[in-house]
């Protein structure tokens, strides 16, 4: 019996995900996994509350909403894979000097698409004495729409990730100010489950986290190259010398980990951003949103 995999939306920080299935990892550690596309996370997260999907991947940050606000929907993480924030701030001129003081001074174009990275932003922020508020903030717009306003010079900094950070920059459109994965570890991605899910089918979640871990090893040391001609298929519209370039990129940010047991340090790290942030109002604790079972007997 196969295990329905759900993907939260299709992205390239999500790499390992489809490498996993892309190397036959998954049927070499003796699991049969069959992944679903989605269009949103919401999408994701709906089927796997409602049996759709045995598992999906996506952020932490709803595991912990659920937490406080639906507990017996019982979302948990066992399986961790992007332990940093992937997204940057891309400039339309260059600043060599850049400190997120800057961005008092600028209109910047914030992600609609998702909450995360703005909660974290808001943080970092924080952290340097700066309130978010004082932020001259365009919200509401996609990535698209933001990364096209920048070439037009109708705005002064965009948050994104790959690959328009990546396509700015070769475009000599934007110029890399902050890269959020600099601020260090923010449980980010993970392999998410419901606890009766867990109970179930332990050996094959055990079987999959076994096959993630491989993979995550494998890709932290395989040419880009070759990673970004294994999953082409999945990005058809991403040249593969841009792929392979954004590979480089995360991972000379350790964007992703080589095991696949979540930290706490990350965990906080996306708690107090989300507490800060109002999403939050009360402390979840780890224990409740995260077993590292699985991936501690790798």
């Amino acid at each position: 019996m196969a295990i329905i995999l759900t993907e939260n939306f299709r992205a390239l920080f999500y790499a390992p995900f489809y490498a996993a299935q892309a190397t036959g990892a998954y049927a070499a550690a003796g699991v049969d996994v069959t992944i679903l596309t989605s269009p949103d996370p919401a999408t994701a997260g709906q089927a796997l509350r409602d049996g759709t999907a045995d598992v999906m991947w996506g952020g932490p940050l709803r595991v912990l909403t659920l937490a406080q606000n639906d507990p017996a929907a019982g979302f948990v993480c066992f399986c961790d894979v992007v332990v940093r924030d992937p997204f940057f701030i891309v400039g339309r001129t260059p600043r060599a000097d850049f400190s997120l003081d800057v961005l008092r001074s600028v209109r910047l174009g914030t992600v609609a698409e998702v909450p995360t990275p703005w909660l974290c932003l808001q943080q970092d922020l924080r952290d340097a004495g700066i309130d978010p508020a004082s932020i001259d903030r365009i919200g509401g717009r996609g990535m698209d729409e933001n990364a096209e306003a920048l070439r037009r010079d109708e705005i002064d900094a965009v948050q994104v990730f790959q690959p328009y950070a990546e396509m700015l920059l070769r475009e000599g459109a934007g110029h890399l100010w902050y890269a959020a994965a600099t601020r260090g570890p923010t449980a980010y991605t993970t392999l998410v489950t419901r606890r009766d899910v867990l109970a179930q089918r332990r050996t094959e979640l055990q079987a999959m986290t076994t096959a993630m871990a491989r993979t995550l090893r494998w890709f932290a040391a395989a040419p880009a190259e070759e990673i970004a001609g294994l999953l082409a298929g999945y990005f058809p519209g991403v040249a593969p010398d841009l792929f392979a370039a954004v590979i480089t990129r995360y991972r000379s940010l350790g964007l992703w980990t080589t095991t696949p047991v979540m930290p706490r340090a990350g965990f906080d790290r996306l708690q107090a951003s989300m507490r800060s942030g109002g999403v939050l109002h009360t402390d979840i604790p780890f224990e409740s949103c995260v077993d590292n079972t699985l991936a501690e007997a790798v």
